[in-house]
């Protein structure tokens, strides 16, 4: 269906919001977000007035001398985004509503003010300063590598670590829930892919039905619950007697899990709740794409698909910013594999590969054994995500 100049558009039902730079501009059918300049909302509010596209370029050329305005362009834009009901009458496309996001409405908005609201986050600043003391005050409450390790024997130490991990991230991500449905929002819980790591993600989309100043407590709920969960296993680490080993060890492991995964919030390469509220707190929301185009077009051997013209004007000191927090947080990777991950995986295989020297007929040697196809099954999902997104373009 061509769409000229004498044509008329009808838009879908769409909620206009001012943002801090931009416009904020929500299909109502898919609940679906975009970010848009004054002279696109401009453009909006005349198609929606019934004026032909070429009445509506003369007036904003009028209106907005400075800006580079195209009518048909803009109207395949419009297309792309399926924002057009009808074209001259004609419908264009039909749309129903989203139900998949309408996830978690059984909780209580109420519940969820109980743990995000002005006392709480008060008291999550509190628990955070807490935590600081306790590691700078108590050197020896510092994780270090060997605390994955609760067992002697190794087979058993992955399936523990895959328990607490899943529980503490299950802990996090009803943090974002929870700060959701205080304001009433539809969420779900996705898996995700950071690195080599499948992650549980809150489905957030909704949130930019709310102000600017709102967004950041949404993003940095899950880190809240962290902190408390952290809290927690710091205190019992300093009056829980040494003789419950077993508890003492978990707990360990619980300091270690946390302190990590509140380390790669720095990480704002991959798009952590730190990104999200460093993106909210610039408000330009195309950091991450904007960036790798600046750092690929230093790396002349590495093609981009970002062009100048998806960079906002007065976006650029901010994009230079983040691209250097960008290489502190690779740098800051690379930090948390020399200090865990690599020393983890060293002293595990000096315990287990003994055993392989024992014989079939000794534990040892089904420790080292299971705990070989344990590694080789982890490295197999990692390689097979891999796949699935580098090689298929998932």
């Amino acid at each position: 269906m061509s769409v000229t100049l004498t044509s008329r558009l009808l838009l879908v039902p769409i909620f206009i919001r001012k943002d801090k730079k931009h416009y904020i501009i929500e299909d109502k059918t898919t609940g679906e977000f975009f970010e848009m300049p004054e002279v696109s909302v401009a453009a909006i509010h005349l198609l929606n007035n019934g004026e032909s596209l070429e009445v509506i370029e003369r007036q904003l050329r009028d209106k907005y001398p400075n800006e580079e305005v195209n009518l048909i362009l803009f109207a395949e834009q419009l297309l792309d985004l399926n924002l057009i009901a009808e074209i001259d009458g004609e419908v264009v496309s039909s749309k129903e509503m989203n139900k998949e996001r309408l996830g978690y409405l059984w909780i209580s908005p109420k519940m969820g003010k109980f743990f995000f609201n002005k006392a709480a986050l008060f008291f999550y600043v509190g628990v955070f300063i807490l935590n600081l003391t306790l590691l700078l005050s108590h050197p020896s409450l510092v994780p270090q590598y060997k605390d994955l390790f609760i067992f002697k024997y190794m087979v058993f130490n992955i399936p523990a670590w895959l328990g607490i991990t899943f529980c503490l991230v299950l802990i996090h991500e009803f943090g974002h829930i929870l700060a959701m449905r205080a304001h009433n929002l539809p969420t779900k819980l996705e898996i995700g892919h950071r690195l080599f790591l499948v992650v549980l993600e809150t489905d957030m989309s909704s949130v930019w039905k709310l102000s600017s100043k709102d967004r950041n407590v949404l993003f940095l709920a899950g880190t809240c619950f962290d902190t408390v969960v952290l809290s927690i296993a710091l205190i019992s680490q300093l009056f829980v007697s040494d003789g419950l080993g077993i508890f003492q060890g978990i707990m360990n492991l619980v300091v270690l899990d946390t302190f990590i995964r509140l380390f790669y919030q720095f990480c704002v390469y991959m798009k952590t709740d730190l990104y999200y509220v460093f993106e909210n707190v610039s408000g330009c929301y195309n950091l991450m794409e904007n960036a790798q185009h600046l750092i690929f077009k230093r790396l002349r051997f590495v093609k981009s698909n970002v062009s100048e013209n998806d960079v906002f004007p007065g976006e650029q000191r901010t994009i230079l910013l983040y691209s250097i927090f960008y290489f502190i947080g690779v740098i800051l990777t690379f930090a948390v594999y020399a200090i865990f991950y690599i020393p983890q995986l060293w002293f595990a295989f000096k315990k287990v590969l003994p055993g392989f020297l024992e014989g079939p007929a000794t534990f040892p040697f089904w420790d080292a054994l299971l705990f070989s196809l344990q590694i080789t099954f982890c490295f197999g999902v990692l390689l097979y995500s891999w796949r699935k997104k580098y090689l298929r373009g998932y």
